[in-house]
């Protein structure tokens, strides 16, 4: 694959990454998994979804709108959604398991707000990052495209 082309297909990749991750800490509540198990899926996905909007923040977004002015409406409301989900992932942090009704009401609502940035994000400004030829991102690979803890 080329490299160039890499960046905005590598952010797809931490999404998918993202979506089974939520999916998965889902499943496990639905399932009546332990509450200490829940908790500390929880905290490790709310990590990884915290880090990946800072990369965001501060890394992609500049650039972006450093090389591309005509995005920097698009990177507001993104930064917007990333403030929302913020919010939403200190609930979800907060789930203890113990009214799993509740916490699947989170959790949905999360996906549904997720799903939803995920899927504006990708349409609007993979190919603006597909351009990005960044040496630096080459040779060390940004947060926002760290799909596990590092």
């Amino acid at each position: 694959m080329n490299q160039i082309a890499a960046f905005g297909t590598q952010l797809i990749e931490v999404h998918d990454w993202l979506r089974e991750e939520l999916r998965r800490l889902r499943d496990d509540l639905a399932s009546g998994g332990r509450p200490a198990d829940l908790r500390a899926h929880c905290l490790a996905f709310c990590t990884a979804v915290t880090r990946h909007h800072t990369g965001e923040d501060t890394v992609a977004f500049p650039a972006l709108a450093d090389r591309h002015p005509e995005l920097r409406p698009v990177i507001a409301q993104l930064e917007e959604d990333h403030q929302l989900v913020a919010h939403l992932l200190e609930r979800v942090a907060s789930l203890d398991g113990t009214d799993p009704e509740a916490a699947l009401a989170e959790l949905d609502g999360l996906t549904a707000i997720l799903e939803s940035h995920f899927t504006f994000e990708e349409r609007r400004i993979v190919a603006a990052l597909d351009a990005l030829d960044l040496p630096e991102w080459r040779d060390h690979r940004p947060d926002y495209l760290l799909r596990d803890e590092a």
